[in-house]
């Protein structure tokens, strides 16, 4: 695993973090139980707190994160809010992918490998399983 990225915690992040845990929509849920398999051999958190914002599924590794959004993400401030909020992600090299909960609910399957391929393509190339080789396998005699 490689270092964690995001950004740390607010002042209150976390505890924002274990309520929204315990309200998780359906989308949410349906989608944790597929992540929390670790498809592909890729991790996910679900509600990780980072900076002052709390995101739905993280991927530190890839540095991606997933955002389930409802219908109320389409109205009111929430468009440019939610905009403020992946710029300050990507300022922090943190790609957040948006996935809409009616399609979750649809095919979770495909939302699933597109998750999956999204955070494949943003492993680097060697993706350590457990650090570094030892000095005497780094071809030094």
């Amino acid at each position: 695993m490689l270092k964690n990225v995001a950004p740390k915690p607010g002042v209150g992040a976390a505890k924002r973090a274990r309520q929204f845990r315990r309200e998780m929509s359906l989308p949410e849920v349906l989608l944790w139980q597929a992540l929390r398999t670790r498809p592909d051999g890729i991790k996910f958190r679900r509600q990780h707190p980072s900076g002052p914002y709390v995101l739905d599924f993280f991927c530190s590794d890839a540095r991606l994160a997933i955002e389930v959004d409802g219908e109320a993400h389409d109205h009111g401030e929430r468009p440019a809010r939610d905009a403020d909020r992946d710029a300050w992600f990507a300022n922090a090299q943190i790609l957040t992918m948006r996935i809409v909960a009616r399609d979750v609910l649809g095919d979770l399957d495909a939302v699933v490998r597109g998750i999956v391929a999204a955070a494949r393509a943003r492993l680097p190339l060697h993706h350590p399983a457990g650090g570094s080789p030892p000095r005497g396998k780094l071809g030094e005699e």
